[in-house]
């Protein structure tokens, strides 16, 4: 969405903290043995507390045939987006890759936010460069989010970070517009694409999320119907932050 007046910016500030606030809280409970489903009635509760709406919760995505059934995405080691953290979700262990994928809609505005977290004190470096990395990729799209330049700027931004570490990403998967619906036009690649090089405008709500593998960054959809699992079974990370183009640079929406 173009957001044009100051009351729209206000909405999706404060949706975006309060949404930030929420992964924050949620973030602290990625611990060996917690379970996705004690996850899922956290998130739940806190969007419940403040009177706002989960935007995954029975959300129909055209490529999936049932609507999606959690309000949290807890999606784990080689799943890289997109795990309902359902009753029967996984079982957090040592050393897991954890990423948390939440979406909130308050007065009628959504925001989108994704952290990855290892589980854990036993970690594998090879796991921490990667999630670093997915970091790094972030800041660097954000920072190429100005008046300009274009969605494919973006893109190429969080590319030259994944072949920095050699990792790879899936180009079925992108980051997208987001306001008045959980997802919008434009498509935001983490790669160059001709195809998504739109201008970015004053005023644009893009979601920019990258996602990386230490493997190929292949991807094939689980029995669920929803999850996406690397096909060579490596290991994933996924950031996200929803942010709006401003004639001062990119803002950050989905911060405390």
């Amino acid at each position: 969405m173009i957001a044009k007046t100051k009351k729209e910016i206000d909405i999706l500030r404060e949706g975006g903290r309060r949404l930030a606030t929420h992964l924050q809280e949620l973030s602290k409970m990625v611990k060996p043995g917690v379970t996705a489903h004690e996850l899922e009635e956290k998130a739940r509760a806190m969007v419940e507390r403040d009177g706002d709406t989960p935007a995954f919760l029975h959300y129909r995505d055209s490529r999936a045939g049932d609507p999606y059934p959690s309000a949290l995405c807890v999606s784990i080691n080689d799943v890289i987006v997109h795990s309902p953290a359902s009753e029967n979700g996984g079982v957090i262990a040592e050393g897991d890759v954890v990423s948390l994928d939440f979406g909130i809609k308050h007065k009628g505005f959504y925001t989108d936010h994704a952290v990855t977290l290892i589980a854990g004190k036993k970690r594998d470096p090879k796991d921490e460069q990667m999630v670093k990395a997915t970091y790094e990729a972030t800041e660097a799209g954000i920072a190429a989010a100005r008046l300009g330049n274009t969605t494919g700027d973006i893109g190429e931004a969080v590319e030259k970070v994944a072949k920095k570490y050699g990792l790879g990403f899936p180009k079925n998967l992108s980051g997208h517009g987001v306001g008045k619906k959980v997802h919008e036009e434009p498509h935001v690649p983490n790669y160059r694409d001709p195809r998504f090089d739109e201008p970015l405008e004053e005023g644009l709500v893009i979601a920019i999320e990258p996602m990386f593998a230490r493997g190929s960054g292949d991807l094939y959809v689980d029995d669920d119907g929803h999850s996406y699992r690397t096909k060579d079974g490596s290991r994933t990370a996924h950031v996200e932050h929803t942010i709006i183009v401003t004639k001062n640079g990119p803002e950050i929406l989905t911060k405390v």
